[in-house]
């Protein structure tokens, strides 16, 4: 049996008044006190009174006669962070009139958004689609609280709330949107209008195919003379790419790594990168791995060729975080010489601030860099950059100006500092990092250098 009093209870804390009643309410009030010089109206305005409250009561009754309304929140399997990702409310109304709705979504705290309201109506009998648009800028769990629905008449007075959809979770991922898109354009002709660059290829870095017919445009140095004489006309021999060439990204998920940059880590920016890279490399039938290293090893995948394995890069980076310690190259190259045997390209995110910060981490990656093909990625600080721009108008800015351009000067002169000890790098603002390390992989794979 029903308790009456927990249905008393949640009649009430679903039951709202609409600012439309008080102002009913206020103007009552005021007639009653106008009835205090004209007594004659004041049997006229307790006729008022009750009309008012005869609606009020059959409104309520029209709300809460039956639970006539329902509402649902659609959440995708995963969110892709730092990208927009939609989600969408499904509403539908049973009542036989035409109803309004306030909808407050409870939104995750991570994105610290209190003033979420929406504004619909729906007609009897008839479903309503809604969505709108997130961007998360950290992985991880997301979790929703109540889908809250205020419905209420025409007339505007009392308002019924209908609470749905309570304590969903969306885990949000490394961004798997951005890895879709630059999957499709980088086999796309038209890869020159995000800004991946066509690397023209230097001699024959190809594997043997087969011996083909000659036709016209192939390549003269191709020509195979045996075959040719023996079958009468030009035969030529067909390469490929090579391929199954392991590629590592290795992530420095030290302090270094946790400046923000438009709201986003510059570890995200790292980890959204990688997997994006890593996905191309898989679909040109390259090995792929991962390590992630600060002062102890994170996260190590060994290189595979298998496309599966992009879902295990994936789970492995969702649970990648930075930490307040100072990263050990030393570590890092101990630990590569001892898992990684044979020559692979390394594509090592990280950041220097200090040309004395390179430094002191110089011998670890000569070391690095003669066994393998390192590649150093590191940040421009975007925040100097716009400083610089800036007109100083006092000594003060004059000084931060200055101390500015130094440290954008060093950002320079650390990529010379590299290039003088035989290892390449990519200087990049974070939003470019996704596409110049794009450009630098297909650089090195189509330039022989692995």
């Amino acid at each position: 049996m029903k308790n009456p009093f927990n249905a008393l209870y949640r009649f009430f804390k679903s039951l709202y008044l609409c600012s439309r009643f008080f102002q009913i309410v206020f103007g009552i009030a005021i007639l009653f006190l106008f009835s205090f010089w004209a007594p004659i109206i004041y049997p006229f305005i307790w006729l008022v009174v009750i009309a008012f409250l005869t609606i009020v009561l059959s409104e309520i009754i029209a709300l809460y006669k039956d639970d006539l309304f329902s509402a649902e929140r659609i959440l995708p399997e995963k969110f892709s962070n730092s990208d927009e990702n939609i989600v969408r409310l499904q509403f539908k109304n049973k009542y036989g009139f035409r109803v309004n709705l306030e909808i407050i979504d409870e939104l995750p705290v991570q994105f610290q958004k209190r003033d979420f309201l929406k504004k619909a109506n729906i007609s009897a009998g008839e479903n309503l689609m809604l969505q709108y648009v997130l961007f998360p800028v950290e992985r991880g769990e997301y979790f929703f609280g109540r889908l809250n629905c205020y419905v209420f008449t025409k007339l505007r007075l009392v308002k019924r709330r209908y609470s749905f959809c309570n304590e969903q979770m969306v885990k949000v991922y490394p961004s798997f949107l951005q890895m879709k898109k630059y999957d499709f354009l980088a086999i796309d002709n038209r890869i020159s209008q995000i800004g991946l660059k066509k690397i023209r290829q230097i001699g024959h870095t190809m594997e043997f195919e087969q011996i083909k017919n000659y036709v016209f445009g192939d390549d003269m140095r191709s020509i195979n003379w045996k075959a040719s004489a023996k079958h009468g006309n030009l035969m030529v021999n067909q390469f490929q790419d090579e391929k199954s060439q392991p590629i590592y990204s290795l992530i420095d998920v030290g302090r270094v790594m946790k400046m923000p940059f438009e709201g986003l880590k510059l570890l995200d920016y790292a980890i959204n990168s990688s997997l994006a890279c890593s996905n191309i490399a898989l679909k040109k039938s390259d090995k792929v791995g991962l390590m992630a290293f600060s002062n102890k090893i994170a996260a190590f995948l060994p290189a595979s060729g298998k496309k599966t394995h992009i879902q295990q890069i994936m789970s492995t980076l969702y649970n990648i975080d930075t930490d307040f310690n100072d990263s050990d190259f030393g570590l890092l190259y101990a630990y590569t010489k001892r898992k990684i045997t044979q020559r692979n390209l390394l594509l090592l995110y990280t950041n220097f601030e200090h040309l004395s910060s390179l430094r002191r981490q110089l011998p670890y990656l000569k070391a690095l860099a003669q066994k393998h093909i390192l590649v150093v990625i590191f940040f421009e600080n975007t925040e100097l950059k716009k400083l610089m721009e800036t007109n100083a108008e006092n000594i003060q800015e004059i000084y931060q100006q200055t101390i500015a351009a130094q440290f954008s000067y060093d950002k320079k002169m650390m990529v010379k500092e590299l290039q003088k000890n035989g290892i390449q790098s990519i200087l990049t603002e974070p939003a470019d990092l996704t596409i110049n390390t794009i450009n630098k992989y297909l650089e090195i794979k189509k330039r022989g250098l692995l």
